[in-house]
């Protein structure tokens, strides 16, 4: 089975033999193919169309060439659509034929969202050496602790050998610190044999600081009126746009069609300034929807910190009108609160009550919907949520953001209270929200995840100081000498901290969380899994003293005919000392720090970070 997605930018291999290059770049009237050959470069002409289009079709080349482009003014450039750029992005690109390799998952079509539970990983730090290669020889370790998809921080080609990914330039290109392409795809492969989805994080809000020849050459692309944190904001409503548009619907569609992903997380859509219609988020969400989308599960999970509800709406049938879900910040950060008392920053949004906070979240997904926000200086933010299924949420109570945006990148194991921790990981990983762990999460890793990246020089000190000085705000790094606690993302030491001790998972206490991460998937997957749907309904949560009370109306799945739907029932306790609750009605499901045997019907005493969950199945009548 062969698979490629055709598009009208970069090299593409004929079927007759040879290779088309296409590069769109209309302020420049010529421009020279410059093609790697013997100990040299050989030039080739490239036509000019009247819209922009410059094109060489070389007979003789093919896949393994390395090619550049070169401007009037001598400057050479990568291909903008590299499919592999193998001397980092300052280098000449690759021909890579997609066709080369064989893949042998034809069967695979994905699952349903319902399944998903999700594993956030950079490729980078998950392992001692970093590769595709080593990543993928643990998948099986991650499926049998019950994950079922793989969330892929982004890894188009960045600058240097280290980085988050989110500073990627060449959104086509693989980042070769990882591997081949091909490495990539039997990445993808071995997962879709264990039966796990792989998503990937992609970036289209702005291109990374350094490698990126666009500004030079292509200044259609970029809106220099709107500046961002990144530069000018990427051209997708202005003169010319149509083409910028196109180049990232090919990129959304190309990662599902030539790779096999399975999904695409779209970081920080908010930061996208689109007023066309539809927008560029909708129009990609589209595209993926009427074209791979029609054969197979694809799916689109979106990071949107305006809370936009009606993004994540569904049709009659249940399918979403445009993305299938949006990372739900509002609970990491009620959670966040609630585990640890931080309510700096926009912690303060939730320090009230921060118990009643996380239970609302839980109930209804977002939390602010629409209430004005005290760190935004009373601005409302979100929209109504309640009527969305709790799929469409997903819930986690820690991220690379979240870890990797603190001063030193401690993880919120090294800041909270185990026993309230694990609580509250089962009261997300038993919702009918779709949960989410971060690498190491699933057994407390104590690695820190720290920001790291590989600038030249002169960059590299500019994030290094603007870093500190960031910091500099909070009274824990006042001083020069606190500040210079903080780690040098340049420096190669804060990349080898951030990568995962996978030995500590023989030590007590990690493999006490790993086998606790492991039997609350368990049940998510066989008691609960199969009745997650869009029929999650009368939500409901209330606080007794510091036990959290929480109901959901489940989807009757097979039984809907012949009986009522059933409720999910869980009761957590998040106080210091022992509580006494009444015990939920239903089969019990799943137990944790019960202080004594009790039979159901009878007062439940739990012990600090103690939870029951119950399944209750109902008759009609």
């Amino acid at each position: 089975m062969k698979r490629t997605h055709a598009m009208p930018f970069g090299a593409a291999v004929l079927d007759r033999g040879g290779v088309r290059f296409r590069l769109w770049a209309p302020s420049i009237d010529n421009v020279v193919l410059e093609r790697a050959h013997g100990d040299g470069w050989r030039d080739h002409a490239m036509q000019r169309s009247a819209d922009g289009w410059h094109e060489a079709t070389l007979p003789d080349a093919r896949a393994g060439d390395r090619y550049r482009y070169r401007m009037p003014d001598g400057l050479r450039v990568p291909d903008p659509a590299s499919r592999r750029n193998p001397e980092d992005v300052h280098g000449p690109s690759e021909v890579v034929d997609p066709r080369a390799h064989a893949w042998r998952d034809g069967t695979w079509t994905g699952l349903p969202w319902n399944e998903a539970v999700l594993y956030e990983l950079h490729l980078g730090t998950f392992t001692p050496e970093g590769s595709l290669a080593a990543a993928r020889a643990r998948l099986a370790e991650l499926a049998e602790i019950g994950i079922t998809a793989v969330e892929l921080m982004p890894i188009a080609d960045f600058p240097g050998q280290r980085n988050w990914g989110y500073d990627g330039v060449l959104p086509f290109a693989p980042d070769g610190s990882y591997g081949t392409p091909t490495d990539l795809k039997r990445f993808v492969e071995t997962a879709h044999d264990l039966g796990l989805m792989v998503l990937l994080d992609v970036v289209y809000n702005h291109f990374g600081p350094e490698g990126n020849y666009l500004h030079v050459y292509c200044p259609e692309f970029f809106d220099a009126a709107l500046p961002t944190p990144w530069g000018p904001a990427i051209n997708y409503d202005g003169d010319q746009a149509r083409t910028v548009r196109d180049f990232f619907v090919h990129n959304a569609l190309y990662w599902i069609e030539e790779y096999g992903f399975d999904g695409l997380r779209m970081d920080a859509v908010h930061a996208i300034s689109d007023d066309s219609m539809p927008p560029i988020v909708e129009e990609i969400c589209t595209a993926l929807q009427q074209g791979p989308g029609r054969h197979r599960h694809v799916h689109v999970v979106l990071e949107n910190d305006l809370n936009q509800a009606h993004r994540l709406e569904r049709d009659a049938d249940g399918l979403p009108r445009v993305a299938t879900a949006q990372w739900n910040d509002d609970l990491h950060h009620a959670a966040h609160v609630l585990l640890t008392g931080e309510t700096d920053g926009y912690y303060a949004d939730y320090a009230q009550r921060p118990l009643e906070q996380f239970g609302l979240a839980l109930a209804q997904g977002f939390v602010y919907s629409g209430q004005p926000s005290v760190f935004r200086g009373g601005e409302p933010r979100g929209e109504p949520c309640a009527h969305l299924p709790l799929g469409a949420f997903v819930s986690f109570l820690q991220t690379h953001d979240q870890i990797g945006n603190r001063a030193v990148g401690e993880r919120i194991d090294a800041l909270a209270d185990p026993v309230l921790l694990m609580a509250a990981r089962t009261c997300v990983l038993l919702s009918p929200h779709t949960p989410m762990l971060f690498m190491g999460e699933e057994y407390g890793a104590s690695t820190p995840f720290q920001y790291f990246c590989d600038f030249g020089p002169e960059l590299a000190a500019a994030v290094t100081a603007g870093r500190r000085a960031e910091f500099g705000r909070f009274a824990a790094f006042a001083g020069e000498t606190a500040r210079s606690r903080i780690p040098d993302p340049n420096d190669e030491a804060a990349f080898r901290a951030s990568r995962l001790d996978a030995g500590e998972r023989a030590e007590a206490a990690h493999a006490e969380a790993l086998a606790q991460t492991r039997e609350v998937l368990r049940v998510r997957r066989t008691e609960l899994a199969p009745r997650f749907g869009v029929g999650c309904r009368n939500r409901q949560w209330s606080c007794e003293g510091d036990a959290l009370r929480l109901v959901w109306q489940l989807d009757a799945g097979d039984a809907k005919d012949t009986a009522a739907p059933p409720l999910l029932h869980l009761v957590a306790n998040f106080g210091a000392v022992e509580t006494e609750v009444a015990w939920p009605p239903g089969r019990t499901i799943h137990l944790l720090r019960v202080a004594a045997a009790l039979p159901p019907g009878a007062a439940l005493r739990l012990a600090p970070g103690g939870v029951c969950a119950t399944l209750e199945e109902r008759d009609d009548g």
